[in-house]
């Protein structure tokens, strides 16, 4: 097994923060309602901004030791993760058994992407 560097785990540290950034972006405006939608997408672009900053720099430092596919199944799994968090905690929605069944699904896939080179 090769030695995990910077450029293993890195991406993977930054992908996480920028996927919280941008689930707030995406969903956290929907906690307010009420509020004017120009004042939510001027939020959700400015949030947005930071996911950016993160996610560029992850997939630029993640691209010497991870495909691209590596790469971008790596981002659906956490964006997965961080989501089903969020909308437990900050949305208050609950998970059922069918979200749990094709998460667990697309888990199978990552598993394959990862671990079936041909």
């Amino acid at each position: 097994m090769p030695a995990l560097t910077a450029a293993h785990i890195l991406p993977i540290m930054m992908l996480f923060a920028s996927n919280i950034f941008m689930t707030f972006a995406w969903y956290g405006h929907l906690s307010y309602k009420s509020s004017a939608i120009w004042l939510a997408i001027v939020a959700s672009w400015s949030i947005a901004l930071f996911e950016y900053m993160l996610a560029v720099p992850a997939n630029r430092i993640g691209s010497a030791v991870y495909s691209t596919a590596e790469l971008k199944t790596m981002q659906e799994v956490i964006t997965l993760a961080v989501f089903a968090g969020f909308s437990v905690f900050w949305l208050k929605e609950s998970l059922n058994w069918n979200h749990a069944i094709g998460f667990a699904l697309i888990a199978a896939g990552a598993f394959f992407i990862f671990h079936a080179k041909g």
